[in-house]
């Protein structure tokens, strides 16, 4: 189990979102080194790992926020790795937004609208808030409804409290019509019943729209109980990708975490 192909040598399930030996280098340092990582179509898949493991600019590299050194990237086979961060989601790949990438003087409403806009022009343009203003407004609305920020459409996005920031942020994703989501830390800063509401909204929108969804996630109640499989990453490469059980029970991955994972569940 401590090799991604390995652990997917017995499913016949059709890769979607695949690294192939993807290494990033920064001088000296190597974040992530040789990751082979395979998504299945439909499945959520949990990357977990300790601080400095590597998942973020795993992320970064997937979505093209950051080159990677070596390596490739592909969607449906289709090699993505030389495509800037921009067009990433014209092909299918969506990471939920931050608060700083955000419109933070619009209301949800706009925030959401222009990015449905945006998907479907193909581009931005400053017309969004123009003659365009009233374009997407009901599909915008169902992806506000279905994050449950209906009753609160019209307020300004910083005016938001974290929890609903989070939210907006993966409506926004949600706008781009992606095939896989990836989420990074959706429950952090959360309080206990903020985290289990955005755990069922994850396992919903998933199914909702049938997508595939890739999360980092450091509260292990929730990779447990929402993942259909768990990829750990330490020292910037893949220790162990299984089923939640398997990580579990897996005796590298309690090395890694110093007994840390068992003592959480």
């Amino acid at each position: 189990m401590s090799s991604e192909h390995a652990a997917d040598a017995s499913t016949t399930s059709k890769p979607v979102l695949e690294t192939h030996d993807l290494t990033k280098r920064f001088g000296e340092l190597v974040a992530n080194d040789d990751v082979n990582l395979r998504v299945n179509d439909g499945e959520l898949r949990a990357i977990i790992g300790p601080n400095g493991a590597g998942k973020t600019t795993l992320f970064n590299m997937i979505t093209g926020a950051l080159d990677a050194t070596e390596g490739r990237v592909t969607l449906d086979g289709k090699d993505l790795t030389a495509l800037p961060e921009e067009a990433r989601p014209h092909e299918g790949i969506a990471r939920s937004f931050q608060s700083n990438q955000m419109f933070e003087d619009e209301t949800v409403l706009e925030n959401v609208r222009v990015v449905v806009q945006t998907a479907q022009a193909g581009s931005f343009s400053l017309d969004l808030w123009g003659n365009g203003r009233d374009l997407g407004v009901t599909t915008a609305d169902e992806f506000i409804e279905l994050v449950g920020l209906g009753p609160i459409r019209d307020t300004v996005a910083k005016n938001l409290s974290h929890g609903d920031q989070r939210r907006l942020g993966m409506a926004m994703a949600l706008a781009t019509d992606p095939e896989v989501l990836l989420l990074d830390e959706p429950t952090s800063g959360m309080s206990p019943a903020e985290t289990a509401e955005t755990a069922d909204l994850i396992e919903e929108i998933k199914q909702e729209y049938d997508l595939t969804v890739v999360l980092i996630e450091h509260d292990m109640d929730v990779v447990l109980s929402i993942s259909d499989r768990i990829t750990v990453l330490n020292r910037g490469s893949i220790l162990a990708t299984g089923s939640p059980e398997e990580i579990q029970n897996d005796q590298d991955v309690q090395d890694a975490y110093l007994g840390g994972v068992k003592e959480e569940i």
